[in-house]
């Protein structure tokens, strides 16, 4: 696992108030929405400030791939990478 993707674990922990889950039982490649950790569209927007704010990146809600972006942990990973070196 990498740095980047253990703190976005710890991130969507801390920021969505999820109690009784560790990192380390987020899966990098499990779908965060629906199915896998359950998340809303309430908990994508609440993350996606998380997100701004930890790394000082921008989130265009119009941004193409948009939903695949934050369809995984890995995925959220490489979207931030990119980002921030953008």
């Amino acid at each position: 696992m990498s740095t980047l993707e253990n703190e976005i674990k710890v991130l969507i922990i801390e920021a969505l108030g999820l109690e009784d889950i560790t990192p380390a039982d987020i899966d990098d490649n499990a779908e965060l929405f629906g199915d896998g950790l359950g998340l809303d569209s309430v908990d994508a927007l609440e993350l996606g400030l998380a997100l701004q704010k930890r790394y000082g990146i921008t989130i265009d809600p119009e941004t193409r791939n948009m939903r695949s972006h934050f369809a995984t942990v890995a995925n959220l990973s490489q979207f931030v990478s990119a980002q921030r070196s953008a």
